[in-house]
């Protein structure tokens, strides 16, 4: 397992995970599912009738977005990248797959319009957009001040919570700051999680670790008591074969913007209205018609809110 790194994207720096084991615990989960795992609901998280998984919702359905002038729209060329499981990565056919790429299709359909899928590297994505390469970026990509600077986004479509994770036998009634005083809790080394943690849980005992793969380990042989890291990352740690099906997720969702980024759009070129008020729209509808949903769950058997 590759630990989380951070990619420099254009100067702006981007918490990447590239764990390459995920490919092939996700794709074992996508052929005959057989249900979600049951999880906690999460804080403004919405579960379908007759499923246990609460899912997370991004949109208010009091404010249904009018439908724009698609006309103007004859095709949609997304971008996405090559390597970041598993939103995005290159499927056993060769083709583009993953939870971006399946949204982008569900999008298209929507919008019925005829769409295509490169996939590019991560660096050059803002460059391939800037000289018309490209339409629309849908590749993971983190709202920030620095990046609205260049590109305009939809509207979120999803976010990257931090979350606690406990030994099974040892999970705690509750996770708040005072609960954690004199806790031995591990974290990844600079990342933004133990700046988080530094800044709000000040009387837990801090365990940094260089990577990812050292940090769970230390969780499963004890030398912590609750590690604190990507919940995405760690969902499919929980529920993967390396885990050994020792730890479970406890307390949270924690999505404060300042440390864990505002959320999740798609990109297009600096005043593209035509095109982003339909991604807007399209958004929106496949949320209100349930096909979100069927895809969240598809791709995250057990849930990081």
């Amino acid at each position: 397992m590759q630990p989380q790194i951070e990619k420099r994207f254009n100067g702006f720096m981007v918490s990447r995970g590239l764990s390459g084991w995920i490919v092939a615990t996700m794709l074992g989960w996508l052929v005959g599912l057989g249900g979600p795992a049951s999880v906690a609901r999460a804080q403004g998280a919405t579960a379908p009738q007759g499923v246990s998984q609460a899912v997370p919702g991004f949109w208010d359905p009091r404010r249904r977005p009018d439908r724009p002038d698609l006309s103007r729209l004859t095709v949609i060329r997304f971008m996405t990248e090559t390597d970041y499981p598993p939103f995005n990565f290159t499927g056993p056919d060769g083709n583009p797959a993953g939870f971006n790429v399946d949204l982008a299709r569900l999008i298209c359909d929507e919008i019925k319009v005829t769409c295509t899928i490169q996939m590019r590297r991560f660096d050059t994505l803002l460059d391939a957009i800037a000289s018309n390469r490209g339409d629309a970026i849908i590749a993971s990509l983190s709202v920030t001040p620095e990046l609205r600077k260049r590109v305009d986004f939809s509207d979120l479509y999803y976010r990257t919570p931090a979350r606690f994770v406990a030994r099974r036998d040892a999970a705690l009634a509750e996770v708040r700051p005072e609960t954690l005083d004199g806790k031995k809790v591990g974290v990844v080394a600079g990342s933004s999680h133990e700046a988080y943690l530094k800044a709000m849980f000040t009387g837990a005992e801090l365990h940094a670790y260089p990577n990812d793969e050292g940090l769970r380990q230390a969780l499963k042989q004890g030398e912590v008591e609750l590690i604190f890291g990507d919940a995405i990352s760690l969902a499919f740690w929980i529920n993967g074969a390396d885990s050994e099906n020792c730890c479970a997720f406890n307390g949270g969702p924690f999505i404060e913007g300042r440390y864990f980024g505002e959320g999740v759009g798609i990109a297009v070129k600096k005043g593209n209205d035509v095109l982003r008020q339909a991604l807007n729209w399209a958004l929106f509808r496949i949320w209100e018609k349930g096909r979100y949903t069927d895809l969240w769950l598809r791709y995250f058997p057990v849930n990081p809110f």
